[in-house]
């Protein structure tokens, strides 16, 4: 089967389809603005790694099916369960020391698969939908969509990372703006932040897909996979450590294949066959 062909395979509370080295992955709980469930969790965490070990697939969208994003964890099985938003949550034991530990937990898990995350914010995302867009590499909203971090309207703290993760992305006071007032934020105001990019409502996901295409058939996946390495394990390092690592791979670029096509694409001038060795 080519890259060009269409694969989809349906679960329960999760798609999974693969279309033009571009992997879409589709919360699919529509009903309930696909509310978040421990199924979910774990379906979610297998089409990622799906798709990272998918050849076919270069990049990987995660949208939501319907009308919403994601709007948090399902309140009727939080109303049900005495434990909270954690019992929302499957039995996930992680390591604390070490810098692999930091790409280990219950959601920054996603910044370890090598592949680029595309978060296709659709319509709502709130709570612990919020936080998954965080831990995307890239985030698009549509005009239309609304995100609320939601968790201090609940009588809940910062969950899974994000009081670490959203400051970094915002700054500390756009971060606690959003944690405390657990407002709804349009799409234009969290541009404006430089949390996403906004795109029109109208063809929204197509927009978005066509994005990722274009990093998915123009860009070395190699260099994409190191980049996206790179950005996450500098965070916890020096700025001598992040260039002395820079340098050894910048070395090791030079006798690769895909050095070799992305020289001779601009040459030749043409499109790169990038292979990703």
């Amino acid at each position: 089967m080519s890259v060009e062909a269409l694969t989809k395979t349906e679960t329960a509370e999760v798609l999974y389809e693969v279309k033009h080295r571009v992997a879409t992955i589709t919360l699919n709980r529509p009903d309930r603005l696909n509310a978040w469930t421990p199924t979910m969790a774990e379906q979610l965490r297998e089409a990622l790694m799906r798709a990272q070990a998918d050849d076919n697939a270069r990049v990987i969208v995660l949208t939501g099916a319907g009308r919403g994003f994601c709007a948090g964890a399902d309140m009727a099985g939080l109303a049900a369960r005495v434990g909270g938003l954690g019992a929302m949550q499957p039995k996930h034991d992680a390591p604390t020391e070490g810098l692999a530990a930091n790409f280990a937990q219950r959601v920054s898990y996603m910044l370890a698969v090598k592949k680029p995350i595309i978060a296709a914010i659709n319509g709502p995302a709130a709570g612990i939908g919020f936080v998954i867009t965080l831990f995307c590499d890239l985030r698009f909203m549509a005009a239309n969509a609304k995100l609320t971090t939601s968790f201090a309207r609940r009588g809940l703290i910062a969950e899974h990372g994000l009081g670490w993760m959203l400051p970094r992305l915002v700054g500390p006071m756009n971060a606690l703006d959003l944690l405390f007032a657990a407002r709804m934020v349009e799409a234009k105001e969290a541009e404006a932040m430089g949390l996403v990019r906004m795109l029109p409502a109208d063809g929204f996901l197509a927009a978005v897909q066509e994005r990722a295409g274009e990093i998915a058939n123009l860009s070395s996946p190699r260099s994409v996979a190191i980049m996206k390495r790179q950005v996450y394990e500098a965070m916890f390092q020096s700025l001598a450590e992040a260039t002395a690592i820079a340098d050894r791979e910048l070395a090791a670029c030079r006798s690769t294949e895909d050095f070799r096509e992305g020289v001779a694409s601009f040459v030749e001038k043409r499109k790169p066959n990038f292979t990703g060795r």
